[in-house]
């Protein structure tokens, strides 16, 4: 099965860990190596660590880099500094979501952008097709990185064992270019996918196995896929593909705060993306807690106490923090309260559930 699929550099490693390995968007990753359920509390309560190395690397250079960029995503460009990471969206003429990625000031005019895995191409193509009219420099180097999530509420404890750089004051999305973490360079950012505190480490490829063993050594627990699902949705993260999509604008999915309609530049997706926020969208994300049981799984039917089809999950699960059943579901914006009652068509059966408030974890 593996072997038609892409691999990181530490393929080997959690293979000969005993991992369970799967395809994923065409790579061969890790799903868990002990339990999911263990993984996911290691994180919440002390530290675990993913590879992330299949995420996507794109370099954009060159005189016109910034005004090329904010032309192309919805942030705003020209606010990013060397030291802050920008969170963004890569939309499409009609404000659906070709992706949402991570932006890094490298220089003047050099940019990182970190994209998701399965859509590095797609990305790298429509930066490309775009960029006709600026002097610019489009370079996908994915291959030359590995990259580490140590996440969790003990994670500045245990990276800053291995720097002598001071860590503990580092805000959310800030990052420090050419830090030494065990005497490999990297960009060390405070970021993550969990909703935890912890950072995210872009290395060398080859120094990848390197750190992946350290923290293995300093009690790190390795963790798979599955509780980077668990855990982003507890903590209200849109997964590409499932909350966000070329149908789902970033208003709707919720993550409206990365759309900045009135920066000076004009952006592709701008017209009805200012129009949603002007005038609201017509459906809206919400976060779902199912009364009975039952989980809602992606693209099962949302339902009115009326029994009248108001939208659909778009992500769902049962919370290993408060072994809660927990979804996500796009709605009718004007039924979209909180605390209101909502049919889910779970298979055959009618499963009563309540709008919450998200992040479920807090």
């Amino acid at each position: 099965m593996t072997e038609q699929l892409k691999k990181t550099p530490l393929f080997n490693t959690y293979e000969a860990m005993g991992a369970k390995v799967i395809d994923f968007s065409g790579w061969a990753l890790p799903v868990q190596f002990s339990s999911i359920k263990e993984e996911h509390i290691a994180v919440r309560e002390n530290v675990g660590m993913f590879d992330v190395s299949h995420m996507g690397e794109i370099f954009v250079s060159g005189k016109d880099a910034t005004a090329f960029l904010n032309y192309v995503l919805t942030n705003d460009v020209t606010k990013a500094t060397a030291t802050k990471a920008q969170y963004t969206i890569l939309c499409n003429e009609h404000g659906g979501t070709i992706d949402d990625l991570v932006l890094y000031k490298l220089g003047e005019e050099e940019y990182l952008l970190v994209v998701n895995a399965g859509n590095t191409e797609i990305d790298y193509e429509w930066f490309v097709k775009q960029a006709n009219d600026y002097t610019v420099s489009i370079d996908n180097r994915s291959n030359d990185f590995g990259q580490l999530a140590i996440q969790g509420p003990n994670a500045v404890d245990i990276v800053s064992e291995l720097t002598d750089e001071s860590i503990d004051d580092m805000k959310l999305f800030e990052f420090i270019r050419h830090v030494k973490i065990d005497g490999k360079d990297v960009l060390l950012s405070k970021s993550g996918y969990t909703g935890e505190d912890g950072f995210e480490i872009y290395c060398r490829a080859k120094d990848t196995v390197e750190l992946w063993d350290k923290f293995i050594e300093l009690g790190v627990e390795p963790c798979g896929l599955g509780a980077r699902d668990t855990l982003r949705l507890e903590a209200g993260l849109p997964l590409h593909g499932q909350d966000l999509s070329e149908e789902i604008t970033p208003i709707e999915a919720g993550v409206g705060f990365a759309v900045k309609v009135n920066k000076e530049s004009d952006f592709i997706g701008k017209d009805k993306l200012a129009e949603q926020k002007e005038n609201g969208p017509k459906v809206k994300s919400v976060g779902l807690e199912l009364l009975e049981r039952g989980i809602a799984r992606t693209d099962y039917t949302v339902l009115s106490e009326n029994g009248e089809e108001i939208g659909f999950v778009t992500s769902g699960t049962k919370s290993p923090l408060t072994d809660k059943s927990i979804a996500v579901a796009l709605i009718n914006s004007e039924l979209a309260q909180v605390d209101k009652e909502v049919i889910v068509q779970v298979r055959k059966k009618e499963v009563r559930a309540k709008i919450v408030k998200k992040p479920f974890h807090k």
